[in-house]
């Protein structure tokens, strides 16, 4: 799994992908966090990362189908797929192997980030005037949000030879799952089941997360989601054997 993890991750690095999604992003935040008049921080006037936390999952949304759209189908694409699956390793340590590496390049582009966090800290009134509990536990959520994309990503490449159908079926997906059980939830047709609905999808347990109170629901629903797309994309390799 190691060695299928190193080979994709050198496999982006050795591509633009790794480097136009890691600009793309922080351009994006930077412009949004410094910049844009309805969003910046200077003049918000308050020292927080409220911007940043907010912004993220809508750019991780697009920027990780496209990180994940190359993993399986371009292997069916070019036809090593079949060379690969006869490895001596399991279908979950190959799909494993190729998630961690596209998790680990989506949390690469958050690194930077932590400059935007000492800026905010520098600039506070009194110094350090900043909620660094709802920082961390925000961070926290943007972790488990691109573990779960990442997760939707690699079975969305699973299940097409390719890649732009992959990356559009991806961002369907982690569209859905993120602010589309909200959207549900809000139609007033529910009754008193609105509030259960809204609870499957990312965007409670991520707002949640995002206050700095680190509730085990939270990261068990997270962590879930993530077992789910991984075990439904073993599935889809398995289909190979029926």
């Amino acid at each position: 799994m190691l060695a299928i993890l190193k080979k994709e991750f050198n496999g982006f690095l050795n591509t633009l992908i790794a480097y136009i999604v890691i600009t793309v992003f922080l351009v994006a935040i930077g412009m949004f966090m410094w910049v844009f008049p309805e969003s910046n921080v200077l003049d918000y006037g308050f020292a927080d990362m409220q911007t940043l936390f907010n912004m993220a999952p809508w750019l991780f949304l697009f920027l990780i189908p496209a990180i994940t759209m190359r993993t399986f189908a371009e292997e069916k694409r070019e036809g090593t797929i079949e060379l690969l699956l006869t490895k001596p390793i399991s279908d979950l340590k190959l799909i494993l192997g190729k998630y961690f590496a596209a998790l680990l390049l989506a949390l690469f582009a958050l690194i930077p980030t932590l400059i935007y966090y000492y800026t905010v800290y520098e600039l506070g009134n009194p110094q350090g005037n900043v909620d660094s509990a709802a920082v961390v536990g925000s961070y926290l959520g943007l972790v488990f949000l691109a573990g779960v994309f990442a997760a939707i990503g690699v079975f969305a490449s699973s299940v097409s030879d390719n890649q732009i159908i992959s990356f559009v079926i991806a961002i369907f997906l982690c569209y859905i799952i993120y602010a589309g059980f909200e959207l549900i939830a809000s139609i007033p047709v529910w009754g008193g089941y609105g509030y259960f609905i809204s609870q499957l999808g990312i965007e409670y347990h991520y707002t949640a997360i995002s206050k700095g109170l680190i509730d085990s629901r939270d990261v068990l629903y997270f962590l879930s989601v993530i077992a789910i797309m991984i075990l439904s994309t073993k599935l889809v390799l398995s289909s190979r054997k029926w």
